[in-house]
């Protein structure tokens, strides 16, 4: 008889490691009557990374499952909400140029694609404008809920800007008092093997060896599991996504009560981009560029310059420079170890797709745990199966940003252009837009990372063309457009009577917290 699989051993903290243990444990113990132990295996010597301060909308139910009060999150990871990202110059590198990709979706947008009447009109108001009305709430710095609405609950719908360091230390306590997790801190100096080749136990130097039925490697991007110990080989996705570098400082705000950006600004330079997210208390901000076109001096000033800093004013805030390796692991689930987060792999801060990777990784994790160890192999190879395929699906859409540019004042812009570094896949892609807007049926899977809606905003946002339908627009069809059209207009004014500066917000929920589901 197979042998059941009872523990559960994570190696590595970080945000990576405590969602994957939160989810978990929290799973187990709500519907098994023997919940399945839980250990994580933390250094007390290795730092984690500390970036990654931007999430998606997924993030509002992964606490929630967890059991987590979101003023308790709010509070004490200060927490800002985010309700997408603002893409700055990134089209023609004008100074006014700019689009959104929202978190709303386009109004009706289950049944109804609106794109083809917005490409029909005269488009003077940008697509996301006109779809739905999260551009004009981003523009006003709006919050996406009042202090009457409960907890998780949106009026428009968000995800968080978060400090990572605070909150990976926020999700320790709350796994470690009030799920059941077990928490080591130790340093692993060895893998002992079964006889069968799976991984028997992780050997500590304080806390002796730590044996379980599977292992998670969270362990960063040195996958000391599935990388070092298994092997595994990574592949890299360096000749079609270039960002290799990144640059990271925190800013603090000039007032205690400075307005807070309630989206990421993700604002293009000559051989990447810098990110801006504003949380309660400082700005995370970073430039990730090109090593291949840029050299670390110039990158420096471009940040200088961004925060409108001296090189020497900057220098006194820390900067601190990150390698950022493009790619992810060949598989990532081999015997009896499954690798999540960094040591799965990583490609770029774009769009903010590292931590929602690691949600969907655990979920998937949780809601197809293997009983027994010869379940195992089967659930690994769809793991394996379906993440191949969201890796590919993910990478088709950064690269999206950057081979709709127009810009040609560096060769960074101009590579990106180059058909050689575009994947298949996406070209395939790009040539039926051409002709029909995305819709639903363009992917193979239900849920999508990145929906059809997503690769709109960021289509039109960047000023791609696609023909207008040969044979028009039915007078029906023109109709519900219009009726969708207008009951977007009247929620964007009932939104702007309700809703209060990002910043207000806030500070209400520090002093009153919101009302309990």
């Amino acid at each position: 008889m197979s042998q059941p699989v009872k523990s559960v051993v994570i190696l590595g903290g970080g945000t990576a490691g405590w969602i994957t243990a939160g989810t978990l444990a929290a799973r187990f113990k709500r519907d098994q009557a023997e919940p399945v132990s839980v250990t994580l295996i933390e250094s007390p010597n290795v730092p984690t990374i500390g970036v990654g301060e931007g999430t998606w909308p997924t993030m509002r139910n992964t606490l929630k499952r967890m059991g987590v009060r979101e003023t308790d999150f709010i509070r004490e990871c200060n927490v800002g909400f985010k309700q997408g990202a603002k893409f700055a110059r990134w089209s023609t590198g004008a100074k006014e140029d700019f689009y959104y990709h929202p978190l709303v979706l386009p109004e009706g947008f289950n049944s109804h694609n609106l794109a083809p009447h917005w490409l029909a009109g005269d488009r003077s108001v940008s697509f996301s404008n006109t779809v739905c009305p999260q551009e004009a709430l981003c523009q006003r710095n709006l919050a996406p809920k009042t202090i009457d609405t409960p907890e998780y609950a949106a009026i428009a719908n968000y995800a968080y800007h978060l400090d990572a360091g605070k909150f990976s230390r926020f999700l320790q306590e709350h796994c470690t008092e009030n799920l059941g997790v077990r928490h080591i801190l130790a340093d692993v100096s060895g893998v002992r093997e079964s006889e069968t080749g799976d991984i028997a136990a992780l050997q500590t130097d304080t806390a002796g060896e730590v044996s379980g039925d599977l292992f998670i490697d969270c362990s960063g991007f040195r996958s000391k599991l599935l990388g070092e110990h298994f092997g595994i080989p990574f592949h890299s996705c360096k000749s079609v996504l270039f960002i290799d570098t990144a640059l990271a400082v925190q800013v603090p705000y000039e007032h205690e009560n400075s307005p807070m950006a309630t989206h990421t600004i993700s604002t293009a330079q000559s051989a990447g981009w810098i990110w801006d997210i504003g949380l309660q208390n400082r700005r995370g901000v970073g430039h990730v560029y090109s090593s291949a076109h840029s050299d670390e001096s110039s990158a420096y000033r471009e940040l200088a310059s961004y925060l409108n800093m001296s090189e020497p004013q900057l220098d006194e805030l820390g900067v601190r420079k990150i390698p950022i390796v493009p790619g992810h692991r060949e598989k990532f689930w081999h015997r009896n170890c499954v690798a999540v987060g960094l040591s799965a792999g990583f490609l770029e801060p774009l769009e903010s797709s590292a931590l929602v990777l690691v949600e969907i990784s655990a979920n998937m994790i949780a809601e197809q745990f293997p009983a027994s160890r010869a379940a195992m192999d089967v659930v690994a190879r769809r793991f394996n199966e379906s993440f191949l395929y969201r890796w590919d699906r993910i990478i088709d859409f950064l690269k999206l940003h950057y081979v709709l540019t127009k810009r040609k004042d560096s060769e960074f812009w101009l590579d990106n252009c180059d058909p050689v570094s575009v994947p298949d896949s996406l070209k395939e892609l790009l040539t039926l837009w051409r002709y029909q807007p995305p819709w639903h049926d363009d992917f193979d899977r239900a849920v999508e990372v990145f929906p059809a809606a997503s690769y709109q905003y960021v289509l039109y946002g960047m000023g791609y063309e696609t023909k207008p339908r040969p044979g028009g627009i039915s007078a029906p069809n023109l109709e519900m457009a219009a009726q969708l059209f207008e009951q977007k207009n009247r929620g964007l004014e009932k939104m702007l009577r309700l809703l209060q500066p990002h910043r207000d917000l806030i500070n209400k929920i520090r002093k009153f917290g919101l009302q309990k589901i």
